[in-house]
């Protein structure tokens, strides 16, 4: 599967699966499969409930973004990259920071491997910053001194060198991703919050006008609609204002 630029508004969002309760997942899934475009599967659920979950959401018609986040020496991110591709999962990310030799290594190997399975080449995301990190923590915890928007940028330039498809990060830092690495570079953005949501233990919010306004692809959505109510509801909200956002005629009322 090659992922490419969304053409709708619900191709844009990843709804992210944060649960570790096969059933719940599968329930999320069978209820919302109509509305995204990627249902995300994060290390909480993986490590509950392995490819099975996968397995599910191909099953209900769903595609699947598997957010692991690989950071290792570069034969394991890899061999475990590769792991992923045999296991039909092909839209992925790995953390930029493992560096440029970790990057090359898995995409050339990923590249291989789905070759010889006969399957289109993966698409791989390079992390950029958490997005629970903020300046502070850049900082004075990493040692970085930079300000967030330089940094993130300066990772992207290694990822597209490198030769990943696109990269993980906020909407405030796309400006500058897609000057570096042009417009067919893939930005997801993750941290969405609607203006009606609690922000949680995110730092670098951004809410989904702001996300298409400052030119991302794909949007990471999970709390504000798996902890709803009324889940449809809540992600047709959501969709309505994407689809404002790219018409231009978004009104912010608050």
């Amino acid at each position: 599967m090659i992922v490419n630029k969304p053409a709708s508004a619900k191709e844009r969002i990843i709804l992210a699966l944060d649960v570790d309760d096969f059933e719940e997942a599968r329930a999320l899934v069978q209820e919302l499969k109509g509305y995204v475009g990627f249902f995300k599967v994060g290390l909480q659920l993986f490590t509950s409930c392995g490819y099975k979950v996968v397995e599910m959401i191909h099953e209900e018609g769903g595609k699947v973004f598997f957010d692991g986040k690989f950071h290792d020496i570069p034969n394991t991110v890899a061999k475990a990259s590769a792991n992923l591709i045999k296991n039909n999962i092909d839209f992925f990310d790995i953390h930029i920071k493992g560096g440029s030799k970790m990057l090359t290594s898995t995409v050339k190997y990923c590249s291989e491997v789905a070759k010889s399975l006969e399957k289109d080449k993966p698409t791989i995301l390079g992390v950029t910053l958490l997005s629970s990190f903020g300046q502070r923590t850049l900082n004075q915890e990493l040692n970085v001194e930079l300000n967030i928007d330089d940094y993130v940028a300066s990772l992207a330039k290694i990822a597209n060198e490198a030769c990943l498809s696109g990269v993980v990060a906020s909407a405030s830092e796309a400006a500058q991703i897609r000057k570096i690495c042009g417009e067919d570079f893939i930005i997801v953005c993750p941290a969405i919050r609607p203006t009606w949501s609690v922000v949680d233990d995110q730092v670098r919010v951004v809410t989904p006008a702001d996300a298409i306004n400052a030119g991302i692809d794909y949007m990471v959505i999970g709390r504000p609609v798996t902890k709803a109510e009324n889940k449809v509801d809540a992600i047709q909200l959501i969709i309505d204002e994407i689809e404002d956002a790219l018409e231009g005629t978004y009104i912010k009322l608050n």
